[in-house]
């Protein structure tokens, strides 16, 4: 029996191709995501560029998901704010994605759900998913899988109505599953079905079509935590010493199987890598920085509230000078907050973390190839400079899957900085300790543990202590102390990664972002201008403390737009502090519901202020 689609969908249009956003609507543990992810590489594998978001809960399994894929022949890949194609498989939430739909926006959904009562302005595809996967080939002992089925039906039926190829789908779908034939041969009897209905069915497609294009030649998928994980690996780490927290864990879990496969001695089966799952967060940031006090490249992986859990011992590497990596990738707080949204709300307790006065390099990587590099870098950080090194990501670079250039090899030497062998040691024996600063940066030499010379070794302590390491509450040995830790900061920040800054014809005023907020922050730019005719310059941070380019971008614009994921503005605080006399053309722009960064929340907010209701600006 025929279903034709609701009027909406009979009414002309104009056919938009490789740009639009796609939301699938689904119950957690439905068995959806493998059916997400095929659709997200058959995009990719067609030559679109694209990238896909799942907003899951932070339960096990039951309720509702959405998994969005923004696909852009333009090379936007940030979240779009504005839906295109909605498909709803989910009873508890059919009613209310409906009903927030724009007028026009096409809906492809199970039948039972009645959509066509709630409205009359979509243009609806009505299937019934359920009836065709009961129509499977399937043994009796199997029926349990047609629930899972149901997925991938409606991959064949977007496909119909969209033109994404079948052979790419096949091809993502064999890449997804590996060797299960199976499984494999299921699957494909599922998308044959939904491709079959729709094309009987639905004479009129969606008004969002996909074309080959060739924009993803050379490119890969992956996610952020396995290319922190990556980096890692590349970077030198052996300990890595962890705790479970979303959304962090994959980056360990990660970084321990690219070590059984890479650091594994086939011949005896041992690992070259001490990798320990701690009691708590504690626990593991005291390990870590018990193994860069013994010369290992450490490091731990976490969210906000391991921070918080974190933050004397993280005080204690900085005090003692311990070079430790800590991986941060952020969530909503505070507290438990919202453990599967993303934020970038951890910056200021990240740069200024302990108690008593204290700074920290902070990292702000924004794509999978910046998670891999900078991975690298931290550790290279850390020892350079004898401290605790922060690199920030977020759930939404963590978990997400974006598309990426090949990471590039480095065959450059680590660089341990300051180490003294036993011939060092008897060179500066005169002058040397371990906490004198010899050369005017701020950092000191240091032993590591079993160095052969009698005047190798010293007293770790966290609490007062002079140049030689022996304890002391003497005012002046403290305050002596403290200057030369911010003179070490001073000389880290040459050593942290440039902004990356582009200038347009015409701009007086600029926008300054991080990490993921780059996406909607230089899609919004583009808006800006060819819309509203509002050039800006603009300037991605990628380090704390900030640097003399950042200096003087804030110094020549009459208005710089902050953009952060957080309420209280806190990136924007931190600019103000470090440089007061711009502190007036600081002007926030911000998003922090838990979603990922949307372009019109940029637009909106730098026209709120360049253009206020009432007249121009």
């Amino acid at each position: 029996m025929s279903t034709a689609p609701s009027p909406a969908a009979s009414v002309p249009f104009a056919v938009t191709v490789n740009d639009f956003s796609l939301q699938v609507a689904t119950a957690n543990g439905s068995g959806s995501q493998t059916a997400n992810n095929v659709l997200l590489r058959s995009l990719f594998r067609m030559g679109v560029p694209v990238s896909g978001k799942n907003l899951f809960p932070s339960n096990i399994q039951g309720l509702p998901t959405w998994f969005t894929i923004r696909a852009s022949r333009h090379g936007y890949i940030g979240r779009k704010r504005e839906l295109d194609v909605l498909v709803l498989m989910n009873p508890e939430t059919a009613a209310a994605d409906a009903i927030a739909a724009a007028p026009g926006t096409s809906v492809v959904y199970e039948r039972k759900l009645a959509v066509e009562k709630l409205r009359d302005d979509l243009r609806l595809f009505p299937v019934p998913f359920g009836e065709l996967a009961s129509k499977l080939p399937l043994p009796p002992e199997q029926a349990k899988l047609r629930r899972l089925l149901v997925n991938m039906i409606y991959v064949g039926v977007l496909s119909d109505l969209m033109g994404i190829e079948p052979v790419e789908i096949e091809a993502s779908l064999r890449k997804q599953l590996g060797g299960k034939a199976k499984a494999i041969e299921l699957n494909l009897a599922a998308l044959r079905a939904g491709l079959d209905y729709s094309a009987a069915t639905f004479p009129e497609k969606l008004p969002h079509r996909v074309e080959r294009m060739d924009a993803t030649a050379g490119k890969l998928i992956i996610d952020g935590n396995s290319a922190s994980a990556l980096g890692c690996l590349f970077g030198g780490a052996t300990v890595c010493t962890w705790y479970p927290i979303t959304p962090s864990s994959s980056l360990c879990e990660t970084f321990i199987e690219l070590c059984d496969r890479h650091r594994t001695d086939p011949g005896t089966g041992h690992t070259a890598a001490a990798i320990v799952q701690a009691e708590d967060e504690i626990a593991s940031i005291g390990m870590v920085l018990g193994a860069g006090w013994a010369g290992a490249r450490a490091f731990t992986a976490t969210s906000g509230p391991g921070i918080s859990l974190m933050s004397e011992l993280i005080g204690y590497g900085y005090y003692a000078e311990i070079p430790a990596v800590i991986f941060d990738v952020q969530r909503v707080g505070p507290s438990t907050g919202l453990p599967t949204r993303t934020m970038q709300g951890d910056v200021l307790l990240c740069h200024t973390n302990s108690h008593g006065d204290g700074r920290h390099p902070v990292l702000f990587p924004a794509s999978p190839e910046e998670c891999f590099t900078m991975a690298q870098e931290a550790f290279d950080l850390a020892e350079r400079l004898q401290t605790p090194v922060f690199v920030l990501t977020d759930l939404d670079l963590g978990m997400n899957n974006w598309m990426a250039d090949p990471f590039p090899f480095s065959d450059a030497p680590f660089d341990r900085g300051k180490v003294l062998d036993a011939d060092g040691v008897e060179r500066l024996r005169e002058t040397w300790g371990r906490y004198r600063d010899l050369d005017g940066d701020g950092v000191p030499w240091r032993t590591l543990p079993g160095t052969d010379h009698p005047r190798a070794a010293f007293f770790t302590r966290g609490s007062g202590h002079d140049e030689r390491a022996a304890y002391t509450e003497k005012p002046d040995d403290y305050v002596r102390n403290m200057e030369r830790l911010a003179r070490k900061l001073e000389t880290g920040r040459a050593l942290l990664p440039k902004p990356v800054t582009e200038e347009r014809p015409g701009a007086k005023a600029g926008l300054l972002a991080f990490g993921t907020s780059h996406y909607g922050t230089a899609e919004g730019r583009d808006r800006l201008e060819r819309e509203h005719g509002l050039p800006l310059d603009y300037l991605r941070l990628r380090a704390l403390p900030i640097g003399d380019e950042a200096r003087a971008f804030l110094e020549r614009h009459e208005i710089v737009y902050v953009v952060e994921q957080n309420r209280d503005a806190q990136l924007a605080g931190l600019l103000r502090d470090a440089l007061p006399s711009c502190a007036s053309r600081l002007v926030s722009v911000l998003q922090y519901d838990g979603l990922p960064l949307d372009a019109t929340t940029v637009v909106d907010g730098v026209l709120a202020h360049a253009r206020p209701a009432g007249g121009a600006r």
